[in-house]
């Protein structure tokens, strides 16, 4: 027994040798993904949440010094509490956003992205926090939230009218940059997603996940096999399970040490910046994004990222936030894509409308419509969707965005049916 245990040991050592080989090979070819978000999940007491806080970042910067002891570079820590109505129970709506002030600033000052869950989880919930959330959003330039948009128990028709609302009111009260960014209807969604802003929990806390930025690794997979299905979709899922079990056992190493439980990993290929799944996409097809053949590009990358045997956690599919990936802002300015093509996209894939920039005077009315698709193409495949909507106030259809900072692209307005 003894000596099998022993064998055992020496055996998972060497496949962690070797994966570290394979990783190192790999990075020198530009494949190495990052990590985009380290996430904890924590279940605040108003009376104590500093030292709640600081317990929850010793875990995250433990976890992001193991992950970059591998070699892999992290981008973000990020905190997600229980939802806002639990959170800020028993405050006046003054008291609450003093609260959430403190809670952005000590976001700032220790360098976390804060989520306060959702809103709204029911069509029967006080619409209050909604409002409350409304205000966080067009004031404080950190704190996250989402809304239910639809669950196992149907869809949600005020909660969709409430997020119309609450996106319309931010466009109107918040720079151009947009506190709208910082926010989404989520649907079929489950709790502890590593990404923001479609991610929540309700438990215990003490729990986190990871969530990786992993286009360039499709970009490098998809440059050397074009449109052949079968072999890009095992190629992809190769390269990056490589990295993936990578990331669990520093994740489960992390977890042993600290108490906290790993909740999983989602293996969705975020794309950030000049890092464009748009692109990867397009070396795929050999065609633009929005020609034929784009659906089948979002599928097979679908079919990769879901055969990674790892512990997966989150959507683990493919996101397509137009105005965070470069050429996908350049094809919405084009027109090769448009709202209703984003959504069959989706039916394969994720995450449904992200990141979707649109003309300021759209209308509450528009809204409801594209959130109840969301909601609605979600609950008939049983899949988590969401919808983030970025009316740029003052702005018309023809008009371009004037985005700042370094993780929105501008794009050209183009007119809503």
């Amino acid at each position: 027994m003894v000596q099998a245990r022993k064998s055992s040991v020496i055996a998972a050592l060497l496949l962690v040798a070797f994966c570290g080989a394979v990783v190192n090979a790999n990075a020198a070819t530009g494949s190495r993904p990052k990590v985009r978000a380290i996430t904890a999940f924590v279940h605040l007491d108003r009376a104590r949440y500093e030292s709640q806080i600081s317990e929850a970042l010793s875990v995250l910067h433990a976890a992001k010094r193991e992950f970059e002891s591998r070699g892999y570079q992290v981008e973000t820590l990020r905190i997600v509490t229980q939802p806002l109505g639990e959170l800020v129970r028993g405050q006046t709506d003054a008291q609450a956003l003093a609260f959430l002030a403190n809670l952005d600033a000590l976001s700032a000052k220790e360098g976390f992205i804060p989520h306060v869950g959702p809103a709204m989880q029911r069509d029967d919930d006080d619409p209050r926090t909604m409002q409350l959330l409304a205000r966080a959003l067009a004031t404080l330039p950190n704190i996250e939230g989402n809304a239910v948009l639809a669950d196992e128990h149907g869809i949600h028709w005020n909660v969709i009218r409430a997020s119309a609302r609450l996106v319309k009111y931010v466009a109107e009260h918040h720079p151009p940059t947009g506190g709208d960014f910082n926010f989404s209807g989520i649907a079929m969604v489950k709790p502890y997603g590593p990404f923001f802003p479609g991610t929540y929990h309700d438990g215990d806390g003490k729990r986190f996940s990871v969530g990786l930025e992993s286009a360039n690794v499709v970009q490098d997979v998809f440059a050397r096999v074009h449109g052949d299905f079968p072999v890009a979709v095992a190629e992809l899922t190769k390269a990056l399970t490589i990295h993936a079990r990578m990331i669990q056992d520093a994740s489960e190493k992390v977890a042993a040490a600290t108490g906290w439980r790993y909740m999983g990993l989602d293996t969705s290929p975020a794309p950030l910046g000049d890092v464009s799944i748009g692109a990867a996409m397009e070396s795929y097809m050999g065609a633009r994004f929005g020609s034929s053949g784009t659906l089948t590009a979002a599928f097979a990358i679908t079919t990769a990222e879901k055969a990674i045997p790892v512990k997966h956690i989150g959507f683990s599919g493919l996101m397509i936030p137009v105005a965070e990936d470069k050429i996908l802002a350049k094809r919405w300015a084009q027109d090769t894509l448009k709202v209703d093509s984003l959504l069959a996209y989706s039916a394969v894939c994720g995450t449904g409308l992200d990141a979707l920039p649109l003309p300021g005077n759209v209308t509450e009315d528009q809204l409801v419509r594209m959130f109840g698709d969301v909601a609605s193409l979600a609950s008939k495949w049983n899949k988590p969707l969401t919808a983030r909507l970025l009316p740029v106030h003052g702005k018309l259809a023809g008009d371009s965005t004037s985005f700042g900072g370094p993780y929105l692209f501008n794009t050209t307005l183009q007119p809503l049916p």
